[in-house]
């Protein structure tokens, strides 16, 4: 049927001629600032026999809006983040980090806690299919614009925003948001680290730019294809079976990965040591032959009367009576000359231990090595039914006993893309984190090999109403966000993993909320405010911030992770936080003075955090500090 209503007005001919143009010259068609337009430069050029003298070419990734999300990722935060300790599953032992709050400002707050700390980072951001949602990184609207586009008002200020594929910047909206994080994001990585982003179809070849130009094509090692859907998703002319995870290292040349375990490999071999296979010497590479590898072009002998089993001989590298001379074979398509994978001095060390002869024809041998391994390299297709989104649907139904969440990333996607990418005291970052499935397959991991794996998740409590699921489980208990969703799986998950395994595993984490400064706005901007205001602000923390919102914000000021363990301890009447031992205490009680400072002195810390306004008068607060500098010298004195 065709719309019910007139237009009541004459043909928009401009309209209609972009539409033709658009069909007979789609790659003229462009994103600007204001929307899609032609680039009348390469119309002119599509329209003329010599070249067309226009803009200066270069090749790199351009978009409207490239620069802002520059100036996105490099403006500071004054945000903090509040810790939620009746969300959060063992508080004062667990190393594991949930943060609910925009993943932007989160990561912006990380800066200096986990620069060059995280090994691995794996981030399922949204497809941008054109229902899905966008982070709100337009700062040229102000917040009251913003929450009438968003039609969001809720307390967090924070909701996304749709991208349909008829906005005008819809391939550029989508880069700015990646854009912004992806650059704080690769700052977090150490030397060794890496990063795996799952996309589909939609954005796939802007990722792999975007990531090229962020880390650099040289740390580009490869995409995953996963089996995401063995059914199908029957709509257009195909039915889409697959997505794909973009993997970038920090550093090609001194990333480290693990190969993955092979559960129940079947040996055709045994000896003394074990199990094996059997593999071929030679290196079937063309590029390595005996021209430009003449070291490992040389001959073995085998005797054929010396059979250590079956059809395996002894071998040699020195000639003797019987022997037969066995060389590397040639290419059967361009007849190069093949070399040997080892050279004479590992050979001879290895001699009828890990290589031996094999006959394979009357008098004909091949020299092969003993091949034992159980693991083997992950490979670029990841085709199993274990990876499939239906398999994590069930996983979240099983722990939750109703379909509550639907397509999920699965747990074993996350378990071998975590065994690959980290070893037992790695740190694990998802700053998409959606369900928590990454955290569950941290969990999962570490109970499987007794590992000391640590989880950073991020997420914004994101409307689950607005995305059409179920918000009760079986048990009849609401959900209202994502983040809500994901901190009842981790619970749950931590459960039946501790029911499961007798080891002792770190299943809890600490919750943190992204939230407004702890301190008044005068601390920022003393400019606003008259002479006759500022005794207003003689405490300058908002008076409903706690203690433990304090000590959050100053441990992230400082540098120290969050991780890190936190000891309450009472000193001459004042509570007093112990950071990792002795790097930092902090107190943010009120009347502090030179008999504290004596009894705190003898603790030696390295570094003491007090309130501007816990002083018992002037007086104290500088007689303080010289005290401190008189009986501890290597302690350093900080206020808020």
């Amino acid at each position: 049927m065709g719309k019910e209503k007139l237009d009541l007005q004459s043909p928009d001919l401009v309209n209609k001629n972009f539409e033709k143009i658009a069909v007979l010259f789609p790659n003229c068609i462009t994103e600007s600032a204001d929307g899609k337009v032609i680039d009348f430069d390469l119309l002119k050029q599509e329209l003329n026999h010599a070249v067309v003298e226009g803009n200066k070419e270069r090749y790199r990734l351009e978009w409207p809006g490239k620069r802002e999300a520059i100036v996105a990722a490099n403006l500071p935060s004054t945000k903090t983040l509040r810790p939620v300790i009746e969300d959060s599953l063992d508080f004062d032992n667990t190393e594991n980090i949930y943060i609910e709050g925009d993943n932007l400002e989160v990561l912006k707050l990380l800066q200096e806690s986990y620069l060059g700390k995280i090994k691995m980072i794996y981030i399922d951001p949204p497809y941008n299919t054109g229902n899905d949602l966008v982070y709100r990184d337009n700062f040229s609207i102000d917040e009251a614009g913003y929450k009438d586009l968003s039609g969001q008002k809720d307390e967090y200020n924070k909701r996304l925003v749709v991208n349909p594929e008829t906005a005008g910047r819809y391939h550029s909206d989508w880069l700015s948001m990646m854009y912004a994080r992806l650059k704080l994001a690769r700052n977090l990585l150490n030397e060794e680290g890496v990063i795996l982003v799952s996309i589909d179809d939609n954005e796939v070849d802007n990722a792999r730019k975007l990531c090229d130009e962020i880390f650099g094509e040289t740390n580009f090692q490869g995409i995953f294809v996963i089996n995401s859907t063995p059914n199908a998703r029957d709509y257009g002319h195909i039915g889409k079976m697959h997505e794909y995870v973009l993997f970038y290292s920090k550093d090609h040349q001194l990333c480290t990965t693990n190969q993955l375990p092979v559960l129940d490999k079947n040996f055709k071999y045994s000896d003394d040591i074990g199990g094996f296979n059997i593999h071929p010497l030679y290196n079937s590479n063309e590029a390595f032959h005996s021209q430009n590898r003449p070291n490992l072009y040389f001959p073995f002998f085998v005797d054929p009367l010396k059979r250590i089993e079956k059809d395996f001989f002894e071998i040699y590298l020195e000639a003797g009576p019987g022997r037969v001379k066995v060389y590397p074979p040639k290419s059967v398509k361009n007849n190069v000359q093949f070399v040997w994978r080892w050279g004479k001095e590992k050979a001879k060390l290895n001699l009828n231990k890990e290589i031996i002869g094999y006959k394979t024809g009357d008098n004909e041998f091949r020299i092969v090595q003993k091949m034992r391994h159980t693991t083997k390299i992950i490979r670029s297709l990841l085709t199993d039914k274990k990876y499939s989104s239906r398999r994590g649907t069930a996983e979240v139904e099983e722990l939750f006993g109703a379909k509550i969440f639907s397509f999920p990333k699965p747990l074993s996607l996350l378990h071998d893309f975590i065994i690959v990418g980290t070893n037992e005291n790695d740190i694990v970052l998802d700053f998409f984190a959606g369900s928590g499935t990454t955290a569950h397959a941290v969990m999962a991991a570490n109970s499987e090999e007794l590992g000391k794996r640590k989880f950073i998740l991020v997420q914004l409590p994101e409307s689950l109403a607005e995305q059409g699921n179920t918000i009760s489980d079986n048990e009849g208990k609401s959900y209202c966000n994502l983040s809500e969703f994901a901190i009842s799986r981790l619970t749950k998950a931590a459960k039946k993993i501790k029911e499961e395994v007798s080891v002792e595993v770190d299943c809890g984490f600490r919750v943190y909320r992204l939230d407004e400064s702890n301190m008044q706005d005068v601390y920022y901007k003393p400019q606003d405010y008259k002479q006759d205001t500022l005794e207003l602000f003689a405490d300058n923390v908002k008076p409903d911030r706690t203690p433990d919102d304090l000590l959050a914000q100053v441990m992230l000021d400082c540098g120290l992770p969050l991780s890190l363990k936190i000891e309450r301890k009472e000193i001459n009447g004042k509570q007093v936080f112990k950071i990792a031992e002795n790097s930092l205490f902090a107190c943010f009680d009120n009347g502090i003075d030179e008999e504290f400072a004596k009894i705190i002195a003898k603790e030696e810390p390295l570094r003491i955090v007090f309130k501007d306004s816990g002083f018992k008068d002037d007086t104290a607060k500088v007689n303080v500090k010289q005290l401190l500098k008189q009986l501890s010298p290597e302690t350093e004195m900080k206020v808020i």
